[in-house]
């Protein structure tokens, strides 16, 4: 295979065996036409090679190094021994994944092929957050339920379908960008439990932070306050400090040009309503 995508405003081509077959998701966001600015050629092999430059970061699933500004990766499933692909940047337009050859012919959960690609790194340069959230439509805009996992974002969010007749776009992820001074929700090649997948983007209505509460109540939270709940459900390489103070920057802006709400609720249409009151009351 060798084609083209974009996600956001990074197109990237793909040049791959035909062996390798990428989720359905991520095949939503190939194009027929583009200039891509970068180029990922995923190959397959029974080793990898040695680790290049000095290592910035590990955890059981993940080891990170660097040299002169290039990044390699050697990217695993926690709780899973060994790896089972290396991603190795050559400049600063090529990357090339190595990939365990047992692996070709697999079907990929979206999360395990999108890691293989560094794309929170790619993002971040292109001053784009990736944001953990349901991402739904209602009357033309965006609302984005962001939580912890478990909290119930899929599930508010569903809610507003059946009572409102809004449609989710996302069930898990939302690619968050300025476009031309105007903060947007973008599709994202991952959709968690919900598999609900759509590259779409439109304008941000509002950001809401969700919790489990005995009672509906929402209110507006104040720019710190949104800065540091939006902060906690940010992708962004942790060892990256230059990443780390970017996305920094972009929350600000964000929390301060978008509405963010906190919503405790129970599962009704009574928190619809809730929060429904409150962002017309906005409008």
């Amino acid at each position: 295979m060798d084609r083209t995508f974009a996600i956001g405003d990074f197109c990237f081509r793909l040049i791959c065996p035909d062996s390798v077959t990428p989720p359905e998701n991520f095949m939503l966001f190939a194009r027929d036409a583009g200039e891509p600015s970068y180029t990922y050629t995923l190959e397959l092999t029974d080793s990898f090679p040695q680790p290049r430059g000095r290592l910035i970061a590990q955890r059981p699933d993940l080891a990170v190094f660097e040299q002169d500004g290039l990044e390699m990766r050697y990217i695993g499933v926690m709780g899973t021994p060994g790896f089972y692909a290396c991603y190795r940047e050559e400049d600063a337009c090529r990357a090339t994944i190595l990939m365990v050859s047992a692996a070709a012919g697999a079907t990929w959960p979206d999360p395990m092929f999108l890691a293989m690609f560094a794309m929170e790194r790619h993002m971040m340069r292109r001053d784009a957050l990736v944001l953990h959230c349901a991402y739904m439509e209602w009357e033309g805009k965006a609302i984005l339920f962001s939580a912890p996992s478990g909290t119930g974002k899929t599930t508010q969010a569903t809610l507003w379908e059946k009572h409102r007749g809004t449609r989710v776009v996302n069930g898990d992820r939302g690619l968050l960008r300025a476009v031309d001074g105007v903060w947007t929700a973008g599709g994202w090649p991952v959709c968690g439990s919900s598999g609900v997948c759509h590259d779409e983007a439109m304008p941000i209505r509002a950001i809401v932070m969700l919790s489990q509460g005995k009672e509906n109540t929402v209110s507006r939270l104040e720019p710190f306050a949104a800065f540091t709940q939006i902060y906690s459900q940010i992708t962004v390489n942790f060892w990256n400090r230059d990443a780390q103070r970017r996305a920094m920057d972009l929350i600000e802006q964000l929390a301060t040009q978008v509405p963010v709400y906190h919503l405790s609720c129970t599962i009704s249409e009574e928190a619809v309503a809730c929060l429904e009151n409150e962002l017309r009351k906005a409008k």
